[in-house]
């Protein structure tokens, strides 16, 4: 667990701050309880009519209400996602109780890496049906800089008076994961103190729903929507589309330790790789994935004999449920069936470009309370001798963890948490600061 001579020079990374919008509740904590409890967020579609739709189900956000986070001035021109992404990052900053521009923290070394994987889908709509039906000069100006993939992170940033780096990245399902990993490295080496990491999606609307539906990606449970979303069970059909946002704050340790911060983790290594083998399917034999597992432990001078428990992207379709359990086997080896593993896309939905970074927030939870959230609808597991966490939450005291993220066009990557300790103490084997 010692820092190898190659790693010794890096800064180290925590995790100070969580913002959740999700379809189990509007804060992290909210979300981080459904979750213990099991309790599914997917039902009906209501946002639209989804009669004449083969898929009905989705993970909605429900009650979202933008005006305790923004102005109705902000909230009418930016997409319902960059509406999340920025009332995730306004909760993640207050519990982080982060002051930009205060006497402890130089705007000039904040950044802002927030994603999404569709971006904004709902504003583009709309200002396209107004150019149909009402022309060009009814098109809402605001709409150049509001209808990029990049609003959500420039709005976080304009809002916070964060001058650092700042970007969208995306890379599909991988999104949130993504935008922390490249984050954590720039705090690593030096380029930031802090970070407001995360991402964020809401794709909700019949085209989206179409196509994923004829693609046969998506659960047509329409008629147990509680029990669609199956990861790891062998009569999974298809994941659920869900919507939702994911922020974290990541800081330099010291410099949380010197402004009294609360520390619910430590960000200790990322692995990052690329299929090459298919637009959406994964590679067959799932040799990125786990060489982005390696690459992270790797990352993190750690073993997979170190690993307590994995947070596994468990979409619940054939083909990813398949590889990634034989993938976990083939990077933990003899020790992958005594080793927790859990999806908790089997209550929320899979909420694209914000998976990631919710199930980090998740998986932080995890390392800091000693419970693993479960896999509910695993009825029938896919692997038997894996532990999959089904129907219910278990205590078991979790040092390190994995978080894995692969998203469509073979993108993959993996977090890896572990325990706070102090940092002139040994990374991971200290007490853990709540």
């Amino acid at each position: 667990m010692s820092r190898t001579e190659g790693t010794a020079h890096r800064r180290r990374v925590v995790i100070t701050g969580c913002g959740a919008i999700t379809p189990l509740g509007l804060t992290t904590q909210q979300f981080w309880s459904a979750l213990v409890a099991g309790r599914s967020g997917v039902g009906p579609i209501t946002r639209f009519d989804a009669s004449n739709l083969p898929v009905r189900i989705a993970g909605e956000v429900r009650d979202f209400d933008p005006s305790p986070y923004m102005p109705r001035t902000v909230s009418r021109r930016l997409d319902l996602f960059a509406q999340y992404a920025l009332a995730a990052a306004l909760q993640a900053v207050e519990d982080a109780k982060l002051d930009i521009g205060g006497d402890q923290i130089d705007p000039d070394r904040v950044g802002v890496y927030l994603g999404s994987a569709y971006g904004p889908v709902e504003l583009t709509d709309h200002n396209r049906e107004v150019l149909r039906l009402q022309g060009p000069r009814k098109v809402a100006a605001y709409f150049v800089a509001a209808g990029g993939i990049d609003n959500a992170a420039g709005e976080v940033a304009l809002r916070l008076g964060a001058r650092g780096p700042s970007a969208a990245m995306t890379t599909a399902c991988a999104t949130g994961a993504t935008c922390t990993g490249e984050a954590m490295r720039l705090i690593q080496h030096g380029y930031a103190d802090v970070m407001v990491v995360g991402g964020a999606d809401e794709s909700l609307n019949p085209l989206n729903v179409a196509a994923a539906a004829n693609a046969n990606a998506l659960s047509r449970r329409n008629d147990a929507p509680t029990a669609a979303s199956r990861p790891f069970d062998k009569n999974r059909d298809g994941f659920v589309v869900a919507s939702g946002a994911g922020v974290l704050i990541l800081e330099e340790a010291g410099h949380a330790v010197r402004r009294g911060a609360p520390v619910l983790a430590e960000l200790v290594g990322y692995g990052a790789t690329t299929d090459v083998y298919h637009v959406t399917a994964p590679h067959p034999e799932g040799r990125a994935a786990r060489q982005a597992m390696r690459l992270a432990l790797a990352d993190a001078d750690l073993e997979p004999g170190d690993v307590d428990y994995v947070n596994a992207h468990g979409t619940g379709t054939r083909l990813n449920d398949r590889i990634e359990s034989e993938a976990v086997r083939a990077v933990l080896g003899e020790r992958a069936t005594r080793i927790p593993i859990s999806s908790i896309k089997s209550m929320t939905g899979h909420t694209l470009g914000a998976a990631g970074a919710l199930e980090l927030i998740a998986t932080a939870h995890t390392v800091v309370t000693g419970t693993v959230p479960p896999t509910i609808n695993c009825d029938d597991p896919e692997d038997t001798e894996l532990d999959y966490v089904a129907h219910h939450a278990r205590a078991r005291p979790v040092r390190v963890a994995l978080s894995n993220s692969f998203g469509f066009g073979g993108h993959n990557a993996v977090l890896v948490v572990s325990a706070w300790s102090e940092p002139d103490g040994e990374r991971g084997r200290g007490g853990v600061h709540s």
